[in-house]
């Protein structure tokens, strides 16, 4: 049975929460009341006990990884990591996993060689290990049409990151109807626009060093000029959505349009680690 998440989660680096802490335990069980289907953890940890405490502080809310890169953990490691989480929370953990990219594989001191065929290979070892880690609870990192199509083929679906609506167009075409698609979406709630892109800039041109995305925002006509000096305005500007509530809600609802089942929702803040003000502005313009 497939894990219900929603229309709607939100995006936070793994880094962002301890679930010891009675601070964030509060704003978990925060998020679960104002609605919000999914908390995705961007560079999650592959023992996935991060995901349990999470799970832990909250009734119903799904923990998501986004992702787990499959260069760092071995996949019958993840696989048993998720059944241990799934006895205690049955249903609520979704595993997303993906090849990352070359210059943080590399780091590791690891060959970035042949990640489509790394990624393929590492889901069939998920279905071979003695206790796999089951389709339906696991979505891909997929951006081009060859991962699209193996995350809607062996995965509930997919989750793109730092794309638009017109992606999600072209993937709900390359999946077709039924797998499940999960963009994020980076939002700045700032209604000066050039305070909004600086902050949304900040937060983005690091991601532009990155072939994998570079790549693939290519194919909707972003080009050389467009990744230069942290990034064109047009390009942030189709990157993060920025301004009030309503334009938040706009651009959701552009992903839903094209295909989304359920969008991902990243605050960029000056501030806090926890925009927790924000999320309570959104939530209701969401469930409109």
């Amino acid at each position: 049975m497939a894990i219900e998440i929603g229309r709607f989660g939100l995006w936070t680096g793994s880094r962002s929460w301890d679930g010891d802490d009675a601070e964030h335990r509060e704003a978990l069980a925060e998020i679960d009341e104002l609605g919000y289907g999914a908390l995705w953890l961007g560079m999650a940890p592959g023992d996935l006990r991060q995901v349990q405490a999470l799970l832990g502080a909250t009734k119903k809310l799904v923990v998501a990884t986004g992702i787990v890169n499959v260069w760092e953990h071995e996949a019958a490691d993840l696989a048993a990591a998720y059944q241990r989480v799934d006895r205690v929370h049955p249903g609520r953990a979704l595993v997303g996993i993906g090849p990352s990219h070359a210059p943080i594989v590399e780091k590791s001191g690891q060959a970035y060689d042949k990640p489509f065929s790394k990624l393929r290979s590492y889901v069939d070892e998920l279905d071979a290990a003695d206790d796999p880690l089951p389709p339906q609870a696991r979505v891909l990192a997929a951006l081009g049409p060859r991962a699209l199509a193996l995350a809607g083929e062996k995965a509930a679906g997919a989750h793109p990151y730092l794309t638009t609506p017109e992606h999600t167009a072209f993937a709900r075409e390359v999946l077709g109807d039924g797998p499940l698609l999960a963009p994020e979406q980076k939002v700045v709630l700032e209604t000066d626009p050039a305070r909004a892109r600086e902050i949304a800039r900040s937060r983005t041109a690091p991601y532009l060093g990155l072939p994998n995305y570079v790549n693939n925002l290519r194919r909707f006509g972003f080009t050389d000029a467009d990744f230069a000096d942290g990034g064109s305005d047009r390009l942030i500007d189709a990157l993060v959505v920025r301004g009030d509530v309503d334009a938040v809600a706009d651009r959701v609802r552009a992903h839903r349009e094209a295909g989304a089942d359920h969008v991902c929702l990243q605050v960029l803040d000056s501030g806090s680690a926890l925009p927790r003000e924000q999320w309570r502005e959104l939530a209701p313009a969401l469930r409109g």
